[in-house]
């Protein structure tokens, strides 16, 4: 269980995860109307802009995926809560996530408002779920705090040297461009293969539930392995310590006490009489 818990913030799974992130933010804004799968800032301005033009009805388009990010959030949290003690929970959502997006790749253009709430309730998911790489708070569905992160970094090395700053912010940094990345792979994807694309970023959560099921595979051998060794180990010491070689110079060493007792006790006895 623990081993699962470092899988889920190491570098390898955030790679995937902010592929993943900047991929659905192209898809929903390229190929589903104009909508941010993530960028929940960029929905409420556009909500904004909509309802001071008068337009009441352009403008839920762009409040409902707000509220299915917000759902998302509170049903990746309640998995938490409920299995999160007995399962590693994590992977339900990614599953959760790759099977929800395979629906929207079906959806057709004409249910948009659809596949844009479906596509921002599963980016809830990811962001309530995964919030640290390496122990540092990383968001993979969205940039602006990982550029504060990365540029604070960066001024902590300028002023002091001391590597784990570059490092820190050499991370934030690759996160970053991994979402650029993705969203560029998405908008190439919506090229190709328009509403379908989607089908690329469930493929992308599948492969990322491998590597937390693989991972929890290699756990469990090593920690099979480690209880047959030290189960091996104590067996060999019970045997040596009750070893005929070992019980017979334990039964010598109580001889030679019982045999000091007992001239002991004559020589007092002799002195008493």
């Amino acid at each position: 269980m623990e081993r699962a818990r470092q899988i889920s913030d190491s570098i390898e799974l955030g790679i995937v995860l902010s592929l993943i992130g900047g991929f659905m933010d192209a898809y929903s804004y390229i190929g589903r109307g104009g909508v941010f799968a993530n960028a929940q800032t960029g929905n409420l301005l556009l909500m904004g802009v909509h309802l001071s033009q008068g337009n009441i009805a352009l403008s839920t388009r762009f409040l409902m995926p707000v509220l299915s990010f917000g759902v998302g959030i509170v049903v990746a949290d309640i998995v938490r809560t409920r299995l999160g003690r007995t399962i590693h929970w994590r992977q339900i959502v990614v599953l959760a996530e790759a099977l929800i997006l395979a629906l929207v790749a079906f959806l057709a253009p004409e249910a948009n408002l659809v596949a844009n709430c479906l596509t921002s309730f599963a980016c809830g998911m990811q962001v309530e779920s995964f919030r640290a790489i390496h122990g540092h708070s990383i968001a993979t569905t969205m940039c602006i705090g990982n550029l504060r992160s990365c540029l604070q970094s960066v001024d902590s090395y300028v002023f002091t040297h001391k590597k784990r700053y570059l490092e820190r912010a050499l991370l934030y940094f690759g996160v970053i461009l991994t979402f650029v990345l993705g969203a560029v792979l998405g908008n190439l994807c919506v090229d190709m293969f328009a509403e379908r694309a989607m089908l690329v970023a469930s493929i992308m959560c599948m492969f990322a539930f491998a590597l937390m099921f693989i991972d929890r595979e290699q756990q469990f051998v090593a920690h099979t392995e480690s209880v047959a060794h030290h189960t091996e180990t104590t067996a060999q010491k019970t045997t040596k310590l009750f070893s005929p070689h070992q019980n017979s110079r334990i039964y010598t060493q109580a001889s030679h006490q019982q045999s000091d007792m007992s001239i002991s006790e004559e020589h007092g006895a002799h002195h008493a009489g």
